[in-house]
């Protein structure tokens, strides 16, 4: 029989650092463009209050692609200003420029935030060596600074392999992984590699309910600006053995997680804010906004779950 690792331990009762529902905030832009922050401030209190225990602002939800360095760490301040202790504030400094997330990073430590969500280095591929390089000198840089990793192949063209993780991991101040692959495979290898106080997210709305069932303790969450709540208890239900009532959670919210993603996100989940009355914005060129089919399918799906306000 293979051991267990959380039989007879004090880890079995490990409290993951930034909480279960880990919400990956949007950035509202005004009718011309510019960063709204009043809105931002208003969105992440509202988020706080709807059950996220981190926001993670500046990753790509929050389309960092298209914010300039300073309107980052303006961002973060509004936001860290906005929850008042009364949650975590993750810090988008990843780059493909190791030098960059170091000097990005070490900004974000000194404004006094909670941690920062690193990226895979996106367009230039590095090996798994490189990988390994990066993030230990990001997490070197900040010592005292909680780190997690963000793996999402999709978008970066890369991915760091489960021995990369597994040996990141050592490092005392990586202590999470955002896991946006859509395998359960590979999140099994990871989870069995790494130890129990290393937490593993799921970074995909949808596959959060099977990711804790192989070791995960949350989910980075675009649907949670939406259904925080009951992401909430779908989770809770999960850890308290609720195992059908958690089912019944994640069916209910499915049409949800594939309606936020039935065009490149955060295109679908602005337009459902907009639909819900939050003065967001588009999105920033290239990716502009929702097709009429895309915003029928939200309305609808948003009606279905009593999301809208009557």
């Amino acid at each position: 029989m293979p051991k267990d690792p959380f039989k007879d331990s004090a880890e079995v009762n490990h409290v993951p650092w930034f909480g279960r529902v880990l919400t990956a905030m949007v950035t509202p832009f005004s009718e011309t463009g510019e960063v709204n922050y009043a809105i931002a401030e208003k969105l992440a209190a509202h988020l706080v209050e709807q059950g996220t225990d981190t926001l993670v602002v500046c990753g790509t939800t929050g389309e960092s692609p298209t914010l300039t360095w300073d309107e980052e760490y303006q961002l973060f301040q509004v936001v860290q200003g906005a929850v008042s202790g009364r949650a975590r504030v993750m810090a988008g400094t990843g780059s493909n420029s190791t030098c960059e997330a170091i000097s990005a990073t070490q900004k974000a430590q000194k404004l006094g935030l909670d941690g920062s969500l690193q990226v895979v280095p996106y367009y230039n591929k590095p090996p798994q060596e490189g990988l390994y390089d990066h993030f230990s000198a990001i997490a070197k840089a900040v010592p005292d600074l909680p780190i997690m990793l963000y793996n999402v192949p999709g978008r970066t063209s890369c991915a760091i392999a489960p021995a990369t993780v597994a040996k990141l991991a050592e490092i005392p101040n990586i202590v999470a992984l955002k896991q946006a692959d859509g395998n359960l495979d590979l999140a099994s290898e990871i989870r069995q590699l790494t130890p129990p106080t290393f937490d593993l997210y799921s970074g995909d709305d949808s596959l959060t309910l099977p990711l804790l069932a192989v070791g995960g303790v949350g989910v980075v969450s675009v649907a949670s600006h939406l259904a925080g709540p009951q992401l909430q208890q779908m989770i809770q239900a999960f850890e308290q053995g609720q195992t059908r009532r958690a089912t019944a959670l994640h069916l209910a919210l499915f049409p949800l997680f594939k309606a936020l993603f039935a065009t490149t996100s955060p295109i679908p989940l602005k337009a459902a804010l907009r639909l819900e009355g939050w003065a967001v914005g588009t999105c920033r060129s290239p990716l502009g906004d929702a097709s009429a089919a895309v915003l029928q399918q939200l309305k609808s799906v948003l009606e279905s779950l009593e999301l809208l306000k009557s």
